[in-house]
């Protein structure tokens, strides 16, 4: 039984669902799940959670993200990429200063629009699904958090911007170029997005599902596998004596007096996450230490 997440870089042409369906195929197992969707004709960093790994899935697709996306101005369609249909074009009459501009006052976050085409639910049907019967419907913007966004390459011929986005969780990057080409005023498309980065997963390390076929093949896929535990490598870690390890196997809080030994036990009057691991080393799950009460609960388990 695998446990664990392996970081996968999603090519061009595939759903984040058939992603899942491909490896539950090569790893013949069913318990496999994505952490965020990534358009068909984007490709990058798709962390799998597989076996008990699955649990996490929440906390990596709340991690930030990296991308990098062109944006191609004078164009607009109806999808914000270069699948859809054109709606507009318009002369482009920007400098790079000016893109450099707009591009960097989006900085810090803004109220974003959810585009039609998208995988968020509203009274109960994806976006998309009404978008390709031709509908458009009212949705209510979202606080998306954009860190940093810095432009790397400019094509004043073919009006092409390269950029890098540092963002938060939820940001749908065409929206962030279409809303970029808005404020330019001729209008902008995405071309390409490839995305770099999930949390601490990035695309160096990530594998093709070819390369996952071959490791599965010669027998040493385990070599590739990130550990659960791993994910919270910055938490400290709390090993509980094994007078008290019935209280950990059943997922009830325990207090700092069943603790046998703790590294860089946290001092501070707040809340904070810990690794907890029996006596014997064995990871058991995440918990929360509550100052005021100076105990220990239950956040995820991973038995």
């Amino acid at each position: 039984m695998i446990n664990g997440i392996i970081n996968i870089n999603k090519e061009k042409g595939y759903t984040s669902h058939d992603v899942v369906a491909k490896m539950r195929g090569i790893l013949k197992m069913k318990k496999i799940g994505h952490t965020g969707t990534l358009d068909p004709e984007a490709e990058g960093v798709l962390p799998v959670c597989i076996g008990k790994a699955t649990k996490v899935v929440d906390l990596i697709v709340d991690k930030d993200k990296t991308y990098e996306a062109v944006l191609k101005l004078g164009i607009v369609t109806d999808t914000q990429d270069m699948t859809g249909n054109i709606i507009r074009t318009s002369v482009v009459d920007v400098d790079l200063s000016r893109i450099k501009e707009v591009a960097e006052s989006f900085i810090g976050g803004y109220e974003q629009l959810p585009p039609m085409y998208s995988a968020v639910k509203v009274n109960g049907k994806r976006l998309y699904e009404l978008a390709r019967l031709g509908k458009e419907i009212e949705r209510k913007p979202r606080k998306v958090n954009i860190h940093n966004i810095e432009i790397i390459d400019y094509n004043p011929q073919e009006h092409e911007v390269k950029l890098i986005i540092d963002c938060g969780k939820g940001t749908y990057i065409r929206t962030l170029l279409h809303d970029i080409g808005e404020i330019l005023g001729c209008g902008g498309v995405m071309m390409s997005l490839l995305r770099t980065r999930v949390g601490e997963f990035t695309i160096v390390n990530s594998l093709s599902l070819d390369q996952v076929e071959e490791y599965v093949r010669a027998g040493s896929i385990q070599e590739h596998i990130v550990l659960i535990e791993d994910i919270f490598s910055s938490y400290p870690k709390v090993i509980v004596d094994s007078r008290f390890s019935k209280l950990i196997y059943n997922g009830n809080h325990f207090f700092e007096n069943h603790v046998s030994s703790a590294e860089d036990f946290p001092s501070k009057s707040s809340n904070v996450f810990v690794r907890v691991y029996d006596s014997q080393g064995h990871f058991i799950g995440i918990y929360k230490y509550e100052w005021e009460k100076k105990r220990f609960s239950v956040e995820k388990m991973f038995l």
